[in-house]
């Protein structure tokens, strides 16, 4: 194509009889080529009188026809079209045309070598439509459409990719974050914000530990690693709890963390990271509670196997405590009542015996203990039955009570046998155990039934 010089203001040149008929100037014919080659999507425009006007190369990588084979053409019947799809699909463009906007329709185009393709075009009417080359200059066809096209089924593809990411964002119940490479969300979806208890605006560029309190390492650990080494981590179940908890609920999260990465660049530029997890708090616990039971029930098994053997009951009532401390507490002290429910206690017992270094609170000698009026044993052993107690950590609160300096809680528990309160049974943990809850009550009086017995067996018990 030629270039026209450009005339002086004033004067009557080709360029101006161009800008006149309406037809653009050879610089903006150039650039409008230029921008028609490097669509991503076939277009083909179409005269008032169904001439086709434009080809691009996409439609002829899509089709097979090159632009030399379709401009000029009379209509798209019988090689763009079938035959037989010819009157439709005209009706349906000048329809789609005639509405005066754009509009997305769905037709079967042919391809050179006879193969029909479905398409997703957006059909558009346009006023002036700028000639093509080969036409004499300053020619302008008045009316026509153009429609801007692609395989139907990519479209589809990628309709499914952006209807999956809103749904995971919206309708999931899968929670889903996006997280920036400076560990930042992006992107918060809805189950996410109502698992973590936040509005999900509120979350969007601020750090993790604004609304975790305990377990932001690890998750910041997890998400270095996938954006370090782009793979992906499955599976990991992550505990922390949420600064809006009161009482400090730990929580589970079972996620999946995967690298996202622009595919639109030479070398993949990683993007952040998807990560998605599912609360299965109650689904831990229940299955840690169970674990717990079984191993809490193999050891009772095993302790009153290993009682039935001793030819002493006593012998086997302080066999119990060594059995059952194992993943229950840090000491345990059996102590016998002197003069019934209302006398004092003596130590029978204590585990494990004291080493170096420890201070296991008093050791048996036939002595009484000297617990103060308020101690927790002497008010399990009033009524008969179990207390629970808690120091908070402080070192006086558990010299005070003849117990070890780094006791933190203590459950007391009545021996009853025979309607008798034969003595009381004492379980200690340090600061790094949580308090005694209902099940650790269960199981302490369950051991306790079993200590009585063997107690009441032995003859040592109160008349």
């Amino acid at each position: 194509m030629t270039a026209q010089r450009p005339t002086a203001p004033g004067t009557t040149g080709s360029g101006s009889r161009l800008r006149k008929a309406g037809a653009a100037p050879p610089r903006d014919r150039t650039l409008l080529a230029a921008l028609m080659e490097a669509m991503e999507v076939g277009l083909c425009a179409l005269a008032s009188d169904g001439t086709v006007t434009h080809w691009n190369r996409e439609a002829e990588r899509l089709l097979g026809w090159s632009a030399e084979e379709a401009v000029g053409r009379p209509g798209l019947a019988g090689w763009a079209v079938r035959e037989a799809d010819a009157v439709a699909v005209a009706a349906l463009l000048e329809d789609a045309a005639a509405e005066g906007r754009r509009r997305v329709q769905e037709f079967a185009l042919l391809t050179r070598d006879g193969r029909r393709v479905l398409v997703r075009a957006q059909v558009s009417a346009v006023r002036d439509i700028p000639a093509a080359d080969g036409h004499p200059e300053g020619h302008t066809e008045r009316g026509g459409l153009y429609f801007a096209f692609s395989e139907a089924r990519s479209q589809v593809d990628l309709e499914r990719s952006l209807g999956l990411s809103e749904a995971l964002f919206e309708e999931a119940p899968l929670a889903v974050v996006l997280v920036d490479a400076d560990l930042r969300p992006a992107a918060v979806g809805a189950s996410a914000a109502r698992t973590l208890g936040v509005e999900r605006s509120a979350l969007l560029g601020h750090p993790l530990g604004e609304v975790l309190r305990d377990g932001v390492e690890e998750l910041e650990s997890a998400l270095q690693q996938v954006l370090g080494t782009g793979e992906p981590l499955g599976g990991v179940k992550l505990w922390g709890t949420l600064r809006g908890d009161d009482e400090r609920r730990r929580r589970c999260w079972r996620s999946e963390f995967v690298r996202l990465g622009s595919p639109l660049g030479d070398e993949p530029v990683p993007l952040g990271v998807a990560w998605l997890f599912e609360d299965v708090t109650q689904r831990e616990q229940a299955e840690q509670e169970g674990t717990v039971l079984r191993f809490r029930a193999t050891q009772l098994r095993r302790a009153g196997l290993a009682a039935a053997e001793c030819e002493d009951p006593m012998e086997g009532a302080v066999g119990y405590l060594d059995f059952v401390l194992a993943g229950f507490a840090d000491h345990a002290y059996l102590d016998l009542a002197v003069d019934g429910d209302s006398g004092g206690l003596v130590r029978a017992a204590a585990s494990p015996v004291g080493t170096a270094g420890q201070d296991p609170g008093p050791e048996p000698s036939g002595i009484p203990v000297c617990y103060s009026e308020l101690h927790p044993a002497l008010r399990a052993l009033e009524r008969g039955g179990s207390v629970c107690v808690t120091g908070g950590g402080d070192t006086a609160w558990a010299v005070d009570r003849r117990w070890p300096a780094a006791t933190v809680h203590g459950l007391c528990t009545a021996l009853r046998s025979r309607g008798r309160t034969v003595g009381v049974l004492t379980f200690l943990r340090g600061p790094g155990r949580r308090r005694f809850d209902r099940a650790d009550l269960a199981y302490a009086e369950d051991i306790a039934a079993r200590v009585a017995a063997a107690v009441d067996l032995s003859g040592r018990c109160p008349d």
